[in-house]
């Protein structure tokens, strides 16, 4: 049934939860995957004295190629077939969410399968949710798949 899967990758827990999902999946129907890190360099503090992008961009693009391995890795013990891709917004309004949905229509894919934190009320409002403007934008099906424990966003530490 699904033969191309897309799988944003960030490095955090949540976005990891979602790439096994995705590598299980294509292992399940000989899908190929594709990791996706996007860089987002925001354009935000450019008037800043001292401000110089290229440090931002370049960490980002280092911690892209390591998580990127890490994936491409998971996938050869799991001889499943695909290449981890790193790509940029642009800098013309162009989002996370929408980087991921040009990857996704350019490669045909036929699940995208990312993570959520599963946020509510204002820390949505003001962290925003790039699964759910992905989610709204998508022309193929999304599979969401949660934080761990998202009980414990609900509880004070």
């Amino acid at each position: 049934m699904y033969k191309r899967i897309l799988a944003p990758i960030d490095g955090s827990e949540t976005s990891t939860r979602a790439f096994e999902s995705a590598l299980r999946i294509a292992r399940e129907f000989g899908a190929q995957l594709v990791p996706l890190y996007v860089v987002d360099v925001s354009i935000a503090g450019a008037d800043a004295p001292g401000y110089d992008p290229t440090i931002v961009r370049d960490a980002l693009l280092e911690e892209g190629s390591r998580v990127n391995a890490e994936a491409r890795a998971k996938m050869a013990r799991e001889h499943v077939a695909g290449t981890p891709r790193i790509v940029e917004t642009s800098p013309l309004g162009d989002d996370i969410s929408h980087s991921i949905l040009r990857v996704a229509n350019e490669w045909s894919a036929d699940l995208v399968v990312m993570g959520t934190h599963g946020r509510r009320g204002f820390r949505r409002l003001i962290l925003g949710s790039v699964a759910e403007r992905f989610l709204r934008i998508s022309l193929c099906p999304v599979l969401l798949i949660p934080a761990g424990d998202t009980t414990r966003e609900a509880t004070p530490s």
